[in-house]
């Protein structure tokens, strides 16, 4: 076995309560909220944002020898989606890239398949859901993803050491979706709670004795799946004291189908003491079980920001024609104006490094920044005397800004805003997660990797600013 070196999780910014459902709809609605993928978002740009927060130390991302992006909505078929956040992450070349997806369970096998490997694995799980529209699927399913890095501890942080798991599976049809469909659908939830009640105790059991530890040695418990009917039951059953089994979370982002698991384990992390034993149950066509222990060194593991403050920033003013515009649910007349045009790929591939990276230079001899980045320096001068510079995480302010309702956008108006990098380096760019109240002058943003425009079938990322994420209630956008 090996260790959970560092960690990461994303929920996107937006949410949509279920009681704003049922105004529309008149129907009861469902209990609760769930996260929602902005329309300039996917599962990729999802999970480079998880991914940032995972590999934030350049110790760890250089001891990376693989990336895996499970999904059961790849923004691509046939082409690696993993090699997008790949380029995003400014990950070496070596570094080997695959997509495993499809099944929800693909996000927490790919998690244990990494604890049994010998390499440095970094596992990315990545969901966007929904269902019909008034359906329970809708109502509480979400969006977000998580990301690991996995390998053998170091000198470096730690911030569990994995000691056991344990699997069960067994054919039955329990939920399923054909290719091209929207949405999943599913057989009554009585029919598999009986199954998932078993496959979850056996590989409680077989994880349990694979790390060899007792029920009472259970310091939290999370378990969580697409029934939550059996989820719960097997949480009351499984032994564990109930003041150590913990919420799923999904009242309050809903389930993120092959995230979720990934988030939960965060969630355990988040607030794990040293030498805690954390316990993770996954239900999805048979059952996940992993074991881990919380290492002496996690409060250097954990990332700069929790589950929790991911889900307290975020806002409860979506629309609900906006939330259906941005799942391709509801056609709306777009803006007036030339659509975008489609990325080229030589020009993609030339400049990978400033249109995936953020890249920008710096002169060699008078320091000046250039974003994007120039061969003549534009301060002194000089020719080819420039250094690359990451700035995708360089805090920056806004120094000015336009609201545009002409510019073509899925959600006009378009922010336009010149940034100031901290060190130097001005760029204008996009604002997003945000609306015309809530920008001002001197706000301070941090990028974000995004869908900037799609066009025959070809997503064309980028990045944009948003307002710095924080915890109770801010950034304020008001309603989308």
């Amino acid at each position: 076995m090996t260790d959970i070196l560092t960690y990461g999780v994303y929920v996107p910014y937006w949410r949509l309560p279920g009681s704003t459902i049922a105004t529309v709809l008149g129907s009861a609605g469902a209990r609760g909220t769930r996260a929602v993928a902005s329309y300039d978002e996917d599962t990729t740009t999802l999970a480079v944002e998880a991914g940032r927060q995972a590999v934030r130390d350049a110790a760890v991302r250089a001891r990376v020898d693989a990336v895996h992006l499970a999904t059961s909505q790849p923004a691509y078929m046939e082409k690696t989606n993993a090699t997008t956040v790949h380029a995003a992450l400014s990950m070496d070349p070596r570094v080997r890239c695959c997509d495993t997806g499809g099944a929800v369970r693909s996000g927490f096998a790919s998690l244990i398949a990494a604890a049994h490997s010998t390499e440095t694995t970094l596992v990315l799980a990545s969901d966007t859901r929904t269902g019909a529209a008034g359906g329970v699927d809708e109502a509480t399913t979400g969006d977000a993803a998580a990301a690991f890095v996995v390998g053998r501890a170091s000198a470096g942080p730690s911030a569990a050491e994995v000691l056991g798991s344990g699997s069960a599976s067994a054919e039955f049809l329990d939920r399923w979706r054909e290719p091209g469909d929207r949405w999943s659908r599913s057989w009554e939830e009585r029919f598999g709670e009986s199954h998932y009640l078993r496959l979850a105790a056996e590989s409680f059991e077989s994880a349990r004795k694979s790390a060899g530890i007792e029920v009472d040695a259970v310091t939290h418990l999370a378990v969580t799946g697409l029934s939550p009917r059996a989820a719960a039951r097997f949480g009351r059953e499984s032994g564990v004291d109930p003041s150590r089994i913990v919420t799923d979370l999904s009242g309050e982002i809903g389930n993120a189908g092959t995230a979720h698991a990934g988030l939960m384990l965060a969630e355990l992390l988040d607030r794990a003491h040293p030498g805690d034993v954390l316990v993770v149950t996954s239900l999805a066509d048979g059952a996940d079980t992993l074991v881990l222990r919380a290492s002496p060194s996690i409060d250097r593991a954990r990332p700069a920001r929790t589950v929790r403050s991911w889900i307290d920033a975020g806002n409860p003013g979506l629309g609900y024609a906006d939330f259906l515009t941005w799942k391709g649910h509801l056609a709306r007349q777009s803006p007036r104006r030339p659509e975008p045009d489609k990325a080229a790929a030589p020009p993609s591939m030339r400049r990978a490094e400033w249109k995936f990276g953020f890249a920008g230079s710096a002169c060699s001899h008078c320091g000046s920044r250039h974003l994007p980045p120039q061969r003549v320096c534009l301060r002194c001068g000089s020719v080819d005397a420039m250094e690359p510079v990451p700035l995708a995480d360089t805090p920056a302010r806004v120094a000015t800004y336009t609201i545009d309702h002409l510019a073509y956008s899925p959600a006009p108006p378009v922010i336009g805003v010149v940034l100031d990098f901290e060190g130097g380096g001005r760029y204008a760019c996009e604002l997003t997660d945000a609306t015309p109240a809530g920008v001002s002058i001197g706000m301070d943003v941090e990028m974000t990797f995004r869908r900037i425009s799609e066009n025959s079938g070809i997503q064309n990322y980028f990045w944009k600013a948003r307002p710095v994420v924080v915890a109770a209630g801010e950034p304020t956008g008001g309603s989308a």
